[in-house]
């Protein structure tokens, strides 16, 4: 356990000591505030019958900002090591492959949610200044919440499987991008020629980012993304403890 604990709050001092952070965290902040802002004045103009989540978190700019968080958050988990020769050090330690993996891997997603949560602070706020409760309801900002932290947990494995495979920080943030969004458009499928309530069409569905988030901001809490991001999470990781691994045994 004291490996750990050594190697995650070495990987969060090596992020938040680092400029890169704050102007991620100020940009993502922002863009968020921006589209927030916006989301108010169209329901307003609008009188949108959609809660002002689903508004928020149905955005494609919103989704476009969100995908951009994870190579930059990842890129050099492993593939910083590589480059500066540090990793074969790392792997010979007498320390495990697994609790390297899983130090790095939570130091990200620990990051990961310290991004997010000012973007939730938007709706106490919207609503300690308007004093309105009717924009959304406290069930849909926590399934909104857990939604957002099994995706981003699933797409930080994505991050730390690329990184693990190279030792150019710029080709592992390209490898996590190409990978994050193709995850992304794979829900769409179902809306090209498939007819709805088919097996195909069923399918897509399970692997739809979209449909899982506006399930879980209707503050329905469904076992099966929670199921399917968990499954796919420990999946990645192993795999990444399988190249670091192989790596190891060559060194």
């Amino acid at each position: 356990m004291r490996p750990f604990s050594i190697l995650f709050f070495k990987e969060l001092r090596s992020f938040f000591l680092s400029p890169m952070a704050y102007v991620i965290m100020a940009l993502f902040t922002f863009l968020n505030g921006w589209l927030f802002v916006s989301m108010v004045r169209a329901m307003q103009l609008q009188a949108s019958q959609r809660s002002l989540i689903h508004n928020l978190f149905g955005s494609g700019w919103f989704w476009m900002g969100f995908l951009i968080l994870f190579p930059l958050i990842t890129m050099r988990l492993f593939a910083d090591e590589r480059k500066m020769g540090t990793i074969e050090g790392l792997l010979t330690a007498p320390v495990r492959t697994a609790e390297v993996v899983l130090a790095k891997y939570a130091a990200a997603v620990a990051v990961y949610l310290v991004l997010l949560l000012p973007v939730f602070a938007f709706f106490p706020l919207f609503r300690l200044v308007t004093g309105e409760a009717a924009a959304f309801q406290p069930g849909a900002v926590w399934g909104s919440l857990l939604g957002l932290s099994l995706i981003g947990a699933f797409h930080v494995s994505i991050g730390t499987l690329a990184s693990s495979l190279t030792a150019n920080p710029l080709i592992a943030a390209m490898l996590t991008f190409v990978f994050v969004m193709l995850h992304y458009f794979l829900g769409f499928l179902q809306n090209f020629g498939m007819v709805t309530g088919s097996v195909w069409s069923d399918a897509m569905s399970y692997f739809s980012t979209t449909e899982h988030m506006n399930v879980l901001a209707e503050g329905l809490i469904d076992s099966r993304p929670i199921v399917y991001y968990l499954t796919f999470s420990v999946l990645l990781l192993s795999m990444t403890h399988q190249v670091l691994e192989s790596r190891k045994w060559r060194a």
